[in-house]
């Protein structure tokens, strides 16, 4: 049997029956968890499902994993378009001092950075303001809004503030987009004797950590075209990032 002895061609035959069966449920199980994380990256999947690929004897290395994903067209395409300015810094408020040039935190609750980033709509963007831990990498805040007013950042702040300890000396760092230097904002740091920080040009790397986990965010949870803004609050509480 085109060089195969007769016991070598069966095994051989279920071998590639077993396989075709595994590819199969490892397929079957990433549609399933794309019907409700549309965007989560190949890597990330691949972590998410080692239980699943244990319970059923599955092992794939991360190249033949990416390739059965190309080959069922279920590879994440980043999206091409454009995208809404979330800072204004041309404004008269009054901007701060950068205080996080030398400044490396040895524990959580020290520095918390914040940014706003965005969600597709069906008509127009969300935007979801975040704070970070910069020790821990949390996110210890968040909240998603339909426009850019300072209220959506304030609320994510209030949330920090009310859920996570901080120490005796914390700092605020942000851009200096007129959300963080707004009156409301800027007196809810100041009432807690919190040390306010922002960049002081446009340049992402002064805000590095919080651009990172925007991108994160956006690229594996959050890039769905949401019907509505009570769709996209809802994927923004399933995904959960503030646990």
């Amino acid at each position: 049997m085109f060089g195969y002895s007769r016991q070598a061609y069966y095994q051989h035959l279920k071998t590639r029956q077993q396989q075709a069966l595994q590819e199969d449920l490892l397929v079957q199980e990433v549609l399933r968890i794309r019907r409700t994380q549309k965007r989560l990256g190949a890597r990330k999947l691949l972590v998410m499902m080692s239980p699943f690929m244990a319970a059923h004897g599955i092992e794939i290395g991360r190249d033949a994993f990416f390739e059965l994903l190309r080959g069922h067209v279920l590879l994440v395409r980043k999206r091409r378009c454009s995208k809404p300015k979330t800072t204004f810094s041309g404004h008269w408020l009054h901007k701060y001092e950068n205080l996080t040039v030398d400044f490396v935190p040895k524990a959580a609750g020290q520095l918390w950075v914040s940014d706003i980033t965005y969600i597709h709509l069906e008509e127009g963007f969300a935007y979801l303001s975040l704070i970070t831990d910069a020790y821990s990498r949390k996110i210890v805040g968040f909240f998603l809004s339909e426009d850019l007013s300072a209220m959506g950042c304030i609320r994510a702040l209030e949330m920090a503030l009310a859920n996570c300890p901080w120490q005796d000396y914390l700092i605020h760092h942000s851009d200096r987009g007129i959300q963080y230097c707004s009156q409301g904002y800027v007196r809810l740091l100041q009432e807690r004797r919190i040390a306010i920080s922002m960049t002081q040009s446009g340049d992402p790397l002064e805000n590095a950590l919080a651009e990172r986990v925007n991108g994160v965010l956006k690229q594996e949870l959050l890039e769905t075209v949401y019907p509505d803004l009570a769709a996209a609050q809802l994927a923004v509480a399933t995904a959960g990032p503030a646990s």
